[in-house]
C-alpha cells in the first residue's frame, strides 16, 4: 500500500531543490531523489518542512 494518494504523490516535490520524491514505505517517509533529504509522513500527511526533514545519509 502506498503512503500517499497517487495524485498527491505525482505533484509533490522536494521543497529544497524541487526534485522528485520516492516513497520509503517501511520507514513512512518520502526521500528526495537529488539531495537525499527524508520527509516524514505522519497519519498519511507528508511533513514537507525543510527544517523537519532528516538530513541525507552518506551511503
Amino acid at each position: 500500500m502506498a503512503l500517499l494518494d497517487e495524485t498527491l504523490s505525482r505533484i509533490l516535490v522536494c521543497p529544497a531543490d524541487r526534485a522528485d520524491l520516492s516513497e520509503d514505505e517501511a520507514a513512512s517517509r518520502l526521500v528526495c531523489t537529488e539531495c537525499g533529504r527524508r520527509y516524514p509522513v505522519r497519519d498519511g500527511i507528508p511533513i514537507m518542512l525543510i527544517d523537519q526533514a532528516e538530513p541525507p545519509t552518506d551511503e
